[in-house]
């Protein structure tokens, strides 16, 4: 099945909201765009402002809102990944650096929607220094591909269930 795309794709439309309402089982706050597109159109990833409209801080720029994509990171997360990663950190000087540029990279992101002093330096998933949220960094990484190591790893990790080139929607 096919979603209807706009001519820019990071744009969200009104059927992609509804989508996400559907993906997420409740109304999605604080959208700012689709940073991330099924293969058939359909939203993976909601790009998320810093302050909700209620006025809740926000640190989850890239949100992973697609059913199959949240279940392979749940999966994951329930298989101990998270904690082979974040020692990884402490063992790996190459890997703790592009992790931690990774998170630069989220908060320069992040700041592009606006500047909010409660969530100022803190990025999301744990980053730079632990793996605390795969969702988060499989969301980092089909948002901005090449960015997230950990987060690009956890896609790989996941493609026997989910990947990115294959429509499961």
């Amino acid at each position: 099945m096919t979603h209807p795309v706009p001519a820019d794709p990071t744009v969200a439309t009104p059927a992609d909201l509804d989508v996400l309402a559907e993906q997420l089982g409740r109304e999605p706050r604080g959208v700012a765009g689709i940073a991330a597109r099924c293969v058939c159109g359909r939203p993976l990833v909601a790009r998320t402002v810093p302050r909700l409209p209620d006025g809740t801080p926000f640190p989850t720029t890239y949100y992973l809102t697609h059913p199959g994509a949240v279940a392979a990171a749940s999966t994951l997360e329930a298989n101990g990944v998270m904690k082979t990663m974040t020692e990884r950190l402490g063992e790996d000087e190459e890997l703790a650096a592009a992790y931690a540029a990774a998170h630069e990279s989220y908060l320069a992101d992040r700041e592009e929607l606006g500047h909010v002093d409660e969530i100022d330096g803190i990025s999301a998933g744990g980053m730079p220094t632990r793996v605390k949220c795969l969702h988060v960094l499989m969301a980092h990484a089909l948002a901005r591909p090449g960015v997230n190591p950990l987060g690009e790893e956890a896609l790989a990790l996941a493609a026997p269930t989910w990947r990115r080139d294959r429509c499961t929607c």
